[in-house]
């Protein structure tokens, strides 16, 4: 490709976070330059933007949770804090000169794709139009909070906000805090607030599987070995990825053999942290291993045997002027509510509205439930990659590893479009459908379609979240570019 066709070649990467971010530095290695990131928001990171909730920190080991391409011999213990991954996006960007390829404040609202001149119309919120020849994806799993369906909500006169909009200028400090949500937010917020608080007041609609969190500090002597000797770090990388892969059956497979393995480390974790046998039974989860997301942590469950600390079982039936009202009548006064409820994923449908060849919309093309190829591409929508789409996301390891896959996938496919001046490509209907059949059939033997409610699934019953097998596996699939299995259109 020449300099000047390069040039004349827009992408549009619509969000800067980690799959946004992480696509513009590959465009970049690959020597493409004409690209644009969109971003709604005032800065970048996405989920580590919004998320400074106290004990924020990532799940997956720092090593694993960062770029291949971008490793970082600085991180302060293996599982960082919600701030150190952020300034590590940061940082990224600054490397790269990202910012001036950037548009913050920008919300795209709609897209429609030009058959004619084979181009994607990005309209923003502030009336602007933006013209593409590709576009990249990125918009996000964990950053619209999901508020929850109770009643009275709007009727408590304390505080009251959810864990990825934490409102800093409120002091807990003596305060009778209520969280509602025990979910992968809520077992780091509940050790970090409960020694400064009144009195904290948990309400559990369902006991999660919680496996110790093997955490430690990295020395300034590993840091500076890592510094030295760039393979050390990526073998303590490669190290992390395979134990998690290793682990990975325990969690996704629906075998009883495997879950009772797991279940007997989870339940003999519990029985270290918690004495009070009443109190065990309450935390105790009662459908399989890996069924829901797996959490990790070694003070969460210890908490609730402190003083001030409560767990509360039965349902809420509202809330109320002072406090939160349970099903069996008592009111749980409190000066404070923080919602852990968790967040809308938005599988089902992009963030805007989202038009195709024919003008045909993304809710037709999905009117039976959500598709695509690889989680990457979907038919009638040429041009167009999503990072992190349906059926992506791992559940026991690193999102990051599935995501550069496909990032390295969709420059494969911008280099072919530039390269051979083709209008567009348009993954074929009949492949998107042989690859989600396919899927659909493995997912039947994974723990998830076991029985129980999880936010995995969607309104139809499916899993339209996660990738049905290893990591490995996904990468080794979808990493490469296959002409064939797109219609090519050329000019």
């Amino acid at each position: 490709m020449t300099e000047a066709n390069s040039k004349d070649f827009p992408i549009a990467i619509l969000g800067a976070g980690f799959a946004g971010i992480g696509s513009a530095v590959q465009l970049l290695n690959a020597g493409i330059e004409s690209f644009t990131i969109f971003e709604r928001a005032s800065e970048v990171g996405g989920t580590w933007r919004d998320n400074t909730y106290p004990g924020c920190a990532c799940d997956v080991p720092s090593h694993v949770y960062s770029f291949s391409f971008e490793q970082n011999p600085n991180w302060s213990r293996r599982f960082a804090p919600a701030q150190e991954i952020q300034e590590y996006l940061l940082a990224v960007v600054d490397k790269h000169k990202l910012r001036e390829r950037m548009r913050l404040n920008t919300e795209i609202v709609e897209t429609r794709f030009d058959e004619e001149s084979g181009t994607w119309a990005l309209s923003t919120n502030a009336g602007e139009t933006f013209t593409a020849r590709v576009v990249i994806a990125g918009p996000g799993g964990f950053v619209n909070p999901a508020y929850p369906d109770i009643e009275g909500l709007d009727s408590f006169s304390g505080e009251m906000f959810h864990t990825a909009r934490w409102n800093h200028a409120v002091d807990l400090g003596g305060k009778r805090v209520a969280v509602i949500g025990t979910g992968a937010s809520a077992i780091q917020v509940v050790p970090s607030i409960a020694p400064e608080v009144a009195s904290l007041s948990v309400f559990q609609r369902t006991a999660a599987w919680v496996m110790p969190k093997q955490d430690k500090v990295y020395t300034e002597r590993w840091k500076r070995t890592a510094t030295r000797f760039p393979s050390a770090l990526h073998t303590s990388r490669l190290l992390k990825y395979w134990a998690s892969e290793l682990r990975g059956p325990f969690v996704f497979l629906d075998s009883e053999r495997l879950s009772k393995m797991a279940e007997h480390i989870g339940l003999q974790h519990l029985r270290q942290q918690v004495s009070d046998r009443g109190l065990r039974e309450k935390l105790t989860p009662d459908f399989e291993f890996g069924c829901k997301r797996v959490l990790i942590s070694s003070d969460y469950l210890s908490t609730f045997e402190q003083e001030n600390v409560e767990l509360v079982t039965d349902p809420i039936r509202r809330i109320t002027h002072g406090g939160i009202e349970t099903k069996d009548g008592a009111l749980h006064e409190a000066d404070v509510i923080v919602l852990a409820t968790g967040f809308l994923l938005g599988l089902t449908s992009p963030p805007f509205r989202m038009f195709g060849l024919g003008g045909r919309s993304i809710e037709e093309a999905w009117s039976d439930g959500v598709s695509a190829y690889k989680g990457m591409t979907v038919s009638g929508f040429p041009n167009w990659f999503t990072i992190m789409g349906p059926n992506t996301g791992p559940g026991h390891t690193s999102v990051l590893v599935l995501a550069e896959a496909q990032m390295t996938h969709a420059v494969q496919a911008i280099k072919k479009i530039m390269r051979e001046d083709i209008k567009y490509m348009d993954v074929r209907q009949d492949v998107q459908d042989r690859y989600n059949e396919w899927l659909q059939a493995r997912m039947k033997h994974m723990v998830w379609s076991s029985g129980c409610n999880s936010w995995y699934l969607s309104e139809d019953g499916k899993n339209h979240t996660l990738y049905p097998g290893f990591a490995a596996e996904y990468v080794l699939r979808s990493r490469n570019l296959r002409p064939r299995d797109y219609e090519i259109t050329r000019f």
